[in-house]
């Protein structure tokens, strides 16, 4: 068993422990001062929160200028309705539900963007202050939202059925619990639109080839056609949400 464990960790030892071994002894005669290392390309990943849901990015950049950089990325993330709540179904073993959600949403977006220095670290030990904005397209992925309730059937028993919420059906006392998340994948309806954003990032990395930024900023998305996501609420074409992440990743030349 601990032979399986030192196994699976050893690619984690080669792309952590051991660039970072080389780096602390590159640095060991000049820890704390600036470094006038510039790597032109960098990689990275960001796990965020939103006010409106939770996300991961993907992002590729290339230095232009030394305080200047362009960059494409991908990002996945959830989106719920600001009135969404749990609540319990009448049946104890059962998932709680959203009483009046017609959909899951997800989006899928894609941007370009450029990234400024605003205050350039003084030392290794310093944070580094950038600025960035990007733009591109935005798809939203509505996956109609699935219950269980309760159906007479032939011989008269009371059968679990899965069906889309329909206020003039049933009633919240009539749900037994939330649907299957697969149920409804094949009726997933696509809505194309446009995303914009602006970011702080603020980069404490100890190290010039390493990324580590906490990252806020605001996040704009426009849909043509309304997105449905609660019952009795306004459909939505233009979603701004908050947000803010963690940023890891690596530089080379």
């Amino acid at each position: 068993m601990f032979k399986r464990i030192y196994l699976s960790l050893l690619p984690l030892i080669f792309f952590v422990v051991l660039p970072a071994q080389d780096q602390k002894n590159i640095f060991s005669n000049d820890q704390g001062s600036e470094s006038n290392v510039l790597y032109r390309n960098d990689a990275s990943g960001k796990i965020y929160a939103n006010t409106r849901g939770y996300g991961l990015l993907y992002r590729r950049g290339k230095h232009i200028t030394g305080t200047t950089r362009s960059y494409y990325e991908v990002d996945f993330q959830t989106l719920r309705h600001p009135k969404e709540v749990k609540v319990a179904g009448t049946a104890e073993n059962r998932k709680r539900f959203v009483y009046g959600k017609l959909n899951s949403v997800f989006l899928l977006r894609a941007a370009l963007g450029m990234q400024h220095v605003i205050y350039k670290k003084a030392d290794l030990k310093a944070v580094e202050i950038r600025c960035s904005y990007s733009i591109g397209p935005t798809i939203a992925f509505a996956k109609p939202y699935y219950v269980q309730v309760y159906r007479n059937s032939p011989r008269g028993a009371r059968d679990p059925d899965e069906v889309r919420f329909n206020q003039d059906s049933f009633t919240q006392d009539s749900v037994i619990g939330k649907g299957a998340f697969t149920k409804g994948l094949a009726e997933t309806v696509i809505y194309p639109g446009l995303s914009g954003k602006f970011n702080l990032s603020f980069e404490y990395a100890s190290y010039t080839d390493f990324i580590r930024a906490i990252e806020t900023g605001i996040s704009i998305d426009y849909f043509p056609k309304a997105l449905p996501i609660m019952a009795r609420n306004p459909t939505e074409n233009v979603i701004i949400t908050l947000h803010v992440g963690f940023v890891f990743g690596r530089k080379w030349f």
